[in-house]
């Protein structure tokens, strides 16, 4: 297969997608085009039919934080949930339509959330009563998965990442590079 080489010499093979940094610590893609320079996704924003009943869903049976609220012209305008320390997930009100697109409709199609030990969150999911819809598996990916939905249909994929899996081998070849 043929190779490229990046800013600094070093050869790639012509399919690895890496990401390479160059000396100003800007990122560039293999055909050497800069890319944007993000550190994480720092939120996922949701629009719901019913506040309380998603609130209930996201704080009471998977432990997530209400970190504000913000308001405007005097009315609810979005809640700020903690996933991480930096991570969050924005619930917007008033939603129409009764449930989330489907998962083939354009736009995004689901949140996945990492877990350490997808047998221990299938325990605490059934402990707080909420269903699978789709059940522990292995995916094609090689990592453990299983899936749940929120009161207004947004797909969650729980995924516990397995040490051979493809994205183990992509970050693996990151940081080697």
């Amino acid at each position: 297969m043929p190779s490229w080489a990046d800013e600094g010499g070093r050869e790639h093979e012509a399919g690895e997608r890496s990401r390479i940094q160059d000396p100003d610590a800007r990122r560039v893609d293999r055909d050497g085009a800069v890319m944007l320079t993000a550190s994480s996704i720092a939120h996922v924003a949701i629009r719901v039919k019913d506040v309380a009943r998603t609130l209930d869903f996201y704080t009471n049976k998977l432990g997530f934080a209400e970190m504000m609220r913000l308001d405007r012209d005097g009315r609810l305008w979005l809640v700020y949930l903690r996933i991480t320390d930096d991570q969050f997930l924005e619930v917007f009100p008033d939603g129409e339509g009764e449930r989330a697109a489907e998962r083939e409709a354009v736009g995004y199609n689901h949140m996945c959330l990492s877990v350490p030990d997808i047998d221990e969150t299938v325990r605490e999911l059934e402990a707080s009563g909420v269903p699978l819809v789709r059940p522990k598996t292995m995916g094609a990916d090689g990592n453990w998965q299983a899936w749940i939905e929120d009161p207004d249909g947004h797909r969650i994929e729980l995924m516990q990442m397995g040490p051979d899996s493809m994205q183990a081998a992509a970050i693996q070849r990151l940081k080697q590079a």
